[in-house]
Parts: structure tokens; C-alpha cells; sequence
């Protein structure tokens, strides 16, 4: 009885690290600013079928109706209430997406902005998704209601009531972030009222959490409302099971607030590891991917089982939030796939893909200020997805998690999970290789040269498509085929000027 008891303590410690993912599927992709319509038909033909395991969504939650710029992508970033109503739809359309992604085994994962309300220079009225009335000069926010007593006003010791500096743990974590009004989250009254509102959410049915901006919150005040959080619902998920809980923390070095400080209370989003993978892939400042052996906690980036990784995210795309230059993204796919590649392929991590959308991009002094576009839409109504012929998409939607080297790096991944990272090589510059236990295998080159080499795969014999320049379809390849003999060897030729200059094998994708 003793052992019991303390089995189940064990598993209620580790529970917010657990994504829940169902059908042996690894991966998760953030379909940033998709309708919920869209989202739920994209979970029944796309995602379950190529084996995704989860949506994470933009904040679903009322927000401030932005106008100067028009409809930018963060004004869903500038909660109102806690109602659920946005530009990507209704409360009964998002409970909609919910049920259908759950019933075909995607989960969803919500994007939780709970550390403030809009900024203190949005005009007060009822320009708003809801159309709720809010006045944010007066703090009065009465469709949750917050006011005055609710915000970090009072607390905050900086003359401007802003963060002035990032060397001061008290200012980031009390003081408003770019305008933002800064909730009281030491208050009761204000832990509970988040809680409820994810409550409401476990109650729909999603299976956890993006906690954003957490680095602006204590980690025992994060702590404080997610012990108020009810177990999932019971008829997706098992009986006991708890929300899982990422949160956003930006920690590159350098700064008092680090990434393990919020280890309690959730996985982290790991910002060093698509900056570090970008400047290798780029071969910046002397780096090769022959260094990447020991990739992973050999490179100071955090505990394998405390990281939810990404090449690029929503703000670090376009240049904001963490990264800098070294950031890969759609904008070099050729890259970007390589990059996205090499993440699926390592066991380090929860592994996020990105999906996004194109805007006209200007730059001035070297950035680009257009990067404040929202989602394709006709006068704020977002534009639907729409499928071409060759299963990309269109309406300005890039769908990265469509390309086929990446949703077939998914796939990949699933069917390696659990093996070992194994049979490494390298030429001491830019092509490199290696294994995940028997049952799969990736070369890279990433030099001015071609690839030619023989190479211990550790897959048994036989004949195998490379997934990166075709499927295996009708028991036969559409792209490049790969011969394994009995010793495990199989012979790789890449050019450098390949499209895609790498190679990847598994054994669902064997003859």
C-alpha cells in the first residue's frame, strides 16, 4: 500500500512535463493564428494522420481590438477578459476544435497569457473581440473583473513603472512589460480568477498550457495558481492525469533570472537552442556541425526532460524576442529544413515545428519593420486556410509542418523514440551523421563539397527510401533509395548543391 501511495506522489511530481501525447507520437507544431475551424480540420486530415501529437493555439482569450497598426498579431497578446472569444472564433467554435482534434488524438495546447492585461496606452471603450467594456487608464477591467487593487502599480520601483533594467529581478518580475498592466499575482484573489479561467479550459478539454511571459512572474506565484488546477477531463484523457505545462522563459546567459528556477513547475522553452543550432547551421563565428556530439546539455542548454525546443518561434522569427540574426526560418527553407531536420532526428527535448505565415517584409537599419503584420485577412477577418493540389497551402499561409522533409522528420521521429543516440560521424567540418538505435539513421552535408562516404547505420540489411526527397509509396520509393548491407554499411552521396542536403532512412520506410 506504502509503494502505492508513493507511486502515485511520484507521478503527480512529474505530471506538468508529461504533453499526453497519444498514439506513440512525439512532436507537437504551433499553428500560429489558425481559425479554430481550420485548426480542427487541419487535426483530422493532416496532423493525426502524419503523426502530430498536438496544436499549441494563439491565446483564445478577449483582447484589445488594435487599429494603429492594424490588427497586429500581438494584439492577442493584451488580454481584456477571460472570455473566449477572438479573431480566430467563438467559444463554441474553439470547445468544437477541441472535441474533434481530441477524438482523432491531437492535443491542444493553449496559449496562456496570464501575467497581464492590455497596455496602459490602449484607449478605454469597447474595442474589443467581445466587445466588453474596459478602461485600462483607470485599471478597470469589469468582465473579470480586475481593478485598481489587482495590478503591480504600487509595487513596481522604477520611476516610468516600466522594466528599465533586465539586472534587476524585481523590476522584471513587478513592473509593466512594454506597457503591459502587470497583474498582482502574490493576490489571491487574482491566482484564483487565472485558475478559473484555466479551469474552464481543462473542462473543454485542452490538455495544457503555454504559460507566456513567465519570466515576468515569480515562480511561486506560478506555482500558487497552477495547485489550483483541476486534473484533465477524463473522457480524452486518464483519470489523474495533469495539465502539461511549458512556460516561456528567455534565458541566453548573462541575466539573474535563469531557466531553472521554473523546473518546478514545468518544462521550459529552451531560446539557446534554436540561437546556438542557427549558428552552426549558418557556420557563424567558426562553428561546424562536427561540434554537435555532445549537442544537447554538453552545449549549456537545459535538462533534456525540462526543455520544450524549437528552431524558431512566433516572436524570434521575426526578430524579437531571442536569437538575434542567427535565427532560422522560412525565409531560408533550405536551412531552415536542415535545422528542423536535425532537431527531429536528436533525442534532446520536446520537439515544437513551427507553421506560419508570409508578410512583406521592409527593413530599415537592418530590421524589418513590418514585423508587427498580422495573419492574412480581408479588413481583419482572418483568411482561411486553403489546400493546394500538392498539399501545400495558400492565402499566405506557409505551413511548414506540410513540407514534406518536415512532417516526414516527425514521422521519423516517432519511430525512433526511445533509442539510442548512436554510430556518430563526422568529417571534422560540416557533414556529419548518426543513428537512433536500430531503427534509424540521418546524414547532413553541409560543406562547399560533396558528400561520399560509406557509413555505419546500424540498421538491419536491405533497402530503404530517404524521406527527405520522397515517401515510400506502393513498396517503392518516389525519391533517393538507400542500400544497407549485412554489416550495417550503406554508401551516402550528397551534393552541396543538393535542394535538400541530407538524407534521412528509417525502418517504417524500408522495402
Amino acid at each position: 500500500m506504502r509503494l502505492l501511495v508513493l507511486l502515485s506522489v511520484l507521478g503527480a511530481c512529474w505530471a506538468q512535463y508529461d504533453p499526453h501525447l497519444r498514439n506513440g507520437q512525439t512532436s507537437i507544431v504551433h499553428l500560429f493564428e489558425w481559425r479554430w475551424d481550420d485548426i480542427a480540420l487541419e487535426c483530422e486530415r493532416y496532423l493525426a494522420p502524419n503523426g502530430y501529437g498536438g496544436v499549441q493555439v494563439s491565446p483564445p482569450h478577449e483582447n484589445a481590438v488594435i487599429t494603429d497598426p492594424f490588427r497586429p498579431w500581438w494584439e492577442r497578446y493584451q488580454p481584456i477578459s477571460y472570455k473566449i472569444c477572438s479573431r480566430s472564433g467563438s467559444e463554441n467554435e474553439f470547445r468544437e476544435m477541441v472535441r474533434r482534434c481530441n477524438n482523432v488524438g491531437v492535443n491542444i495546447y493553449v496559449d496562456a497569457v496570464v501575467n497581464h492585461m492590455c497596455g496602459s496606452g490602449v484607449s478605454a471603450g469597447t474595442s474589443s473581440t467581445c466587445g466588453s467594456y474596459f478602461n485600462p487608464g483607470n485599471r478597470d477591467f469589469p468582465e473579470v473583473p480586475y481593478s485598481g487593487w489587482d495590478f503591480n502599480d504600487g509595487k513596481c520601483t522604477t520611476w516610468s513603472g516600466e522594466i528599465e533594467s533586465y539586472q534587476d529581478i524585481y523590476q522584471v518580475r513587478d513592473c509593466r512589460l512594454t506597457g503591459l498592466l502587470d497583474l498582482a499575482l502574490e493576490k489571491d484573489y487574482v491566482r484564483s480568477t487565472i485558475a478559473d479561467y484555466l479551469n474552464f479550459l481543462i473542462a473543454i478539454g485542452v490538455a495544457g498550457f503555454r504559460i507566456d511571459a513567465a519570466k515576468h512572474m515569480w515562480p511561486g506565484d506560478i506555482k500558487a495558481f497552477l495547485d489550483k488546477l483541476n486534473n484533465l477531463n477524463t473522457y480524452w484523457f486518464p483519470e489523474g492525469s495533469r495539465p502539461f505545462i511549458y512556460q516561456e522563459v528567455i534565458d541566453l546567459g548573462g541575466e539573474p533570472i535563469t531557466s531553472s528556477e521554473y523546473f518546478d513547475n514545468g518544462r521550459v522553452t529552451e531560446f539557446k537552442f534554436g540561437a546556438k543550432l542557427g549558428t552552426v547551421i549558418r557556420k557563424w563565428s567558426g562553428e561546424k556541425m562536427a561540434y554537435l556530439i555532445n549537442w544537447g546539455e554538453g552545449w549549456s542548454l537545459i535538462r533534456s526532460d525540462r526543455a520544450l525546443v524549437f528552431v524558431d518561434n512566433h516572436d524570434n522569427q521575426r526578430g524579437h524576442g531571442a536569437g538575434g540574426d542567427s535565427i532560422l526560418t522560412f525565409w531560408d527553407a533550405r536551412l531552415y529544413k536542415m535545422a528542423v531536420g536535425f532537431m527531429l532526428a536528436h533525442p534532446y527535448g520536446l520537439t515544437r515545428v513551427m507553421s506560419s505565415y508570409r508578410w512583406s517584409r521592409y527593413f530599415e537599419n537592418g530590421q524589418d519593420v513590418n514585423d508587427w503584420i498580422g495573419p492574412p485577412n480581408d479588413n481583419g477577418v482572418i483568411k482561411r486556410v486553403t489546400i493546394n493540389e500538392d498539399t501545400t497551402c495558400g492565402n499566405d499561409w506557409v505551413c511548414e509542418h506540410r513540407w514534406r522533409q518536415i512532417r516526414n522528420m516527425v514521422i521519423f521521429r516517432n519511430v525512433v523514440n526511445g533509442q539510442d543516440f548512436t554510430n556518430w560521424w563526422d568529417n571534422g567540418s560540416n557533414q556529419v551523421a548518426f543513428g537512433r538505435g536500430n531503427r534509424g539513421f540521418i546524414v547532413f552535408n553541409n560543406d562547399d563539397w560533396e558528400l561520399s562516404s560509406n557509413l555505419q547505420t546500424g540498421l538491419p540489411s536491405g533497402t530503404y527510401c530517404d524521406v527527405i526527397s520522397g515517401d515510400k509509396s506502393d513498396n517503392r520509393c518516389t525519391g533517393i533509395e538507400v542500400y544497407v548491407g549485412s554489416d550495417g554499411y550503406a554508401y551516402f552521396s550528397i551534393s552541396n548543391n543538393a535542394e535538400d542536403p541530407f538524407i534521412a532512412i528509417h525502418v517504417d520506410a524500408k522495402l
